[in-house]
């Protein structure tokens, strides 16, 4: 089985952690890495858990200058998720592949996914399988899944043929052209376009099972423990995957804090765990590596109402073909943006 994820050089410490746990437990699988920005100088490609380190521009996006301007990095890394399984089913001939988030950590054998795939050419995870049953509750999961999407596409199992392929290329161009986090507008990048998905493909499988995607949105309505053997255990099965949401801005383990206030609970111990596995793949030096397109070519940090201003207008993305560019003649787009964007 293929699996891949999308990182920026600062999320090579998940990558490494989910590549050495997927091979732990599952030695036959190999994990891809797309790669939204140059390699990091500090990172040789050749010593990496993984099967393959793809650069954003061999992935065939069109106008990539153009294209990484419009998006900030949490956008871009969502954004060619689509076309990223489409350059790895080609180039790898691929029946099956998986998407993971890279802050996801495996935790026993996953080849239920690999059946499941076999009778259902989409596979997708709910953020909630289970009506919430406290106020607060509701508004922190519920309300938060109405504004984030039903389905959390920190995951994604697709079956190369018939409707898999068809869900692929709809998700691949709603990616391409509306992949921003505009909650306003009803957009939250990748994740909102896949609350159609059940009414499109009528033969789309729920990930209802409880050892799946198990993290802060759904810990209220799932049992975590440990076994004799030290397997972790969700409702009394093993748990497949972990997904440490929110790990850079403490969000995750502050969520994880007040609704586990005994310090002993087995939860707490999966985050310590998570911790030290960061930190013994490179967390401290490339945990807050800035994204390499995150300024223009002479350093000047891209503010949002630049990125905004560029996606919204033809005019300016003909004029303008690569935005970055602070050398353009007779006016770069920086320019343009001191002279007519406010302060």
């Amino acid at each position: 089985m293929h699996c891949y994820t999308s990182i920026t050089n600062n999320y090579f410490p998940k990558a490494r952690v989910l590549a050495q746990t997927l091979a732990r437990y599952n030695p036959e699988w190999k994990l891809h890495v797309i790669l939204s920005e140059p390699v990091h100088p500090a990172i040789d490609p050749a010593t990496e858990p993984f099967a393959s380190i793809v650069g954003i521009d061999e992935i065939g996006i069109p106008d990539l200058m153009a294209f990484l301007f419009m998006h900030r990095v949490t956008e871009i890394c969502t954004a060619v998720k689509g076309i990223a399984a489409q350059y790895l089913i080609r180039k790898h001939a691929l029946r099956k592949i998986v998407y993971f988030d890279p802050d996801i950590a495996i935790f026993n054998d996953l080849s239920p996914l690999s059946d499941l795939l076999d009778a259902h050419p989409i596979l997708l995870a709910p953020h909630l399988s289970k009506p919430e049953v406290t106020a607060q509750a509701v508004v922190d999961n519920e309300i938060c899944a109405l504004r984030h999407g039903v389905f959390n596409l920190g995951f994604l199992g697709l079956r190369a043929e018939g409707q898999g392929l068809d869900f692929l290329e709809w998700w691949t161009q709603r990616n391409l052209e509306h992949c921003f986090d505009d909650i306003p507008l009803g957009l939250f990048t990748d994740q909102r376009w896949c609350d159609f998905a059940p009414i499109f493909f009528d033969q789309l499988y729920i990930l209802r099972e409880p050892q799946y995607d198990v993290a802060t949105w759904n810990l209220q309505q799932r049992t975590l423990s440990m076994g004799q053997d030290g397997t972790l255990l969700v409702d009394g099965l093993p748990l497949r995957f972990y997904h440490f949401s929110g790990y850079d801005t403490h969000a995750g383990r502050g969520i994880v804090r007040r609704l586990f206030e005994d310090r002993s609970h087995v939860i707490h111990e999966v985050w310590a765990w998570y911790d030290t596995a960061l930190k013994a793949n490179g967390q401290a030096l490339l945990g807050s590596s800035p994204w390499f397109y995150s300024t223009f070519s002479d350093g000047t940090p891209i503010t949002s109402p630049m990125r905004t201003q560029y996606r919204s207008r033809p005019d300016l993305q003909a004029a303008f073909p690569n935005p970055f560019d602070t050398d353009q003649r007779p006016q770069s787009f920086l320019r343009w943006c001191k002279i007519n964007l406010t302060p």
